[in-house]
């Protein structure tokens, strides 16, 4: 348990680095004197990296022990956050997230294997769901928590408390989780590979992420321009949505481990009448609340059955697959909010749900094609001979001994029933 606690540490860490530019673009914009749109460039880049990265950094360092591999990445996560503290040009920043991101590529790609084989296979699917649940509470806690310190100490403060917490969960991980060899384990390669349902559950993990989060990217906008709230309850609208997406976790958590893919499926559903019912009623303030937070959970819910999946589909070894699964995840971020930006100046925030909706309900689509891929049939036997080469007196002869075969059973079962047996 202690080192399960350790790895849900990594992924909120991971989770709430990736965004923290965000919430502290002005104040970085205005201390290394450059434009808000350069520092969003911090977030671009990151993501970037983890996308191209994740699978040859897997590739590179399979062989290398779980434990060391994890211990390396989060000793990297705490100096690239150390760096970030003693510079003062952009280019040096830019240069640590990038570091940051690689580790991050690679943390991904084995935290998912690392947790399940902590427990029992039955557990797998609830394992990898909690260990997702960080990177969901860094969304709604971690990010506002660092934007709340960077703004009233700084914004290198934001980062020395995120070094801090690093050094933290790397003792956590490094004294606690076992030194499992990376070939050895129950979740080292797919419990059932089957590389066609691994192929869709790649593609139905990025469109389903860009139907998400180009609704999700101009939620703000939405909140205040469509539904009528005033900018200062945007805050609360995405606390709602953060505890939704906790209780979506916990949802997954208890079921998924009976039918992975069917909770996956039932997941993206829920996105997407959320997503239909947030375009058609989103006027509406409190209907808009409400879809805002059952959207959060579908895919709170979403990526908590990605990680059990893999283990079970992976063609392969279930890092390099984890690692493929991550960087389709990262497309659809930037896709989503790619998307969602382009409607944004015809349509508005509206157009950018409905761009979500439509996104997400072809990822259902797809995830429900999932019933029609049976597995191949097994392989018959291969005849010797067809008939039409057998010669006459072979088959007579083989006539002949079925029929000396089915009388000596049928002497042997009087036989046996004569004498009760």
């Amino acid at each position: 348990m202690g080192a399960l606690i350790g790895l849900c540490g990594g992924t909120f860490l991971y989770t709430t680095a990736e965004a923290l530019p965000v919430g502290l673009l002005l104040p970085m914009a205005t201390d290394l004197a450059v434009s808000p749109a350069r520092v969003g460039a911090l977030v671009t880049a990151y993501g970037a990296v983890v996308t191209v990265a994740s699978v040859p950094l897997a590739a590179l360092v399979r062989g290398v022990p779980r434990r060391r591999l994890l211990t390396a990445m989060l000793a990297g996560f705490v100096a690239s956050s150390a760096v970030t503290l003693v510079t003062d040009t952009f280019a040096l920043v830019l240069a640590a997230r990038i570091a940051t991101a690689a580790t991050h590529a690679l943390f991904w790609a084995v935290v998912v294997p690392a947790a399940a084989e902590l427990f029992r296979p039955g557990a797998r699917g609830r394992v990898v769901a909690l260990v997702f649940a960080g990177g969901n509470v860094a969304l709604f806690l971690g990010v506002p928590l660092g934007t709340w310190l960077g703004e009233r100490a700084g914004w290198r403060a934001a980062f020395l408390a995120m070094a801090a917490a690093g050094a933290v969960v790397l003792i956590v991980v490094a004294a606690l989780l076992p030194a499992t060899p990376p070939e050895e384990g129950h979740a080292a390669r797919g419990e059932a590979p089957d590389g066609r349902r691994f192929g869709l559950l790649v593609a139905v993990a990025a469109v389903t992420t860009t139907g998400a989060i180009a609704a999700y990217t101009y939620v703000a906008l939405f909140v205040t321009e469509v539904s009528g709230f005033a900018p200062a309850a945007v805050a609360a609208v995405l606390v709602a949505r953060g505890v939704a997406s906790l209780l979506g976790v916990g949802v997954v958590a208890a079921v998924v481990d009976r039918g992975p893919w069917t909770t996956m499926v039932g997941t993206v559903a829920v996105q997407a009448v959320a997503l239909v019912g947030l375009f058609a009623a989103g006027r509406q303030p409190w209907a808009a609340v409400a879809l805002i937070a059952v959207a959060g959970l579908g895919f709170a819910g979403f990526t908590a059955t990605l990680g059990g999946l893999v283990l079970r589909v992976a063609p392969g070894r279930s890092d390099l697959a984890g690692a493929t699964v991550s960087a389709a995840v990262n497309v659809g971020i930037a896709g989503g909010a790619f998307a969602g930006g382009l409607v944004l100046p015809g349509h508005g925030p509206r157009g950018a749900v409905l761009v979500g909706a439509v996104l997400v309900g072809i990822a259902l689509a797809l995830a429900l094609c999932e019933r029609r891929l049976d597995r191949a049939p097994a392989p018959q036997a291969t005849r010797p001979r067809s008939a039409s080469h057998t010669s006459p007196s072979a088959i007579a002869a083989g006539n002949a001994s079925a029929s000396t075969s089915r009388s000596s059973t049928s002497r042997r079962t009087r036989s046996h029933a004569s004498s009760g047996t």
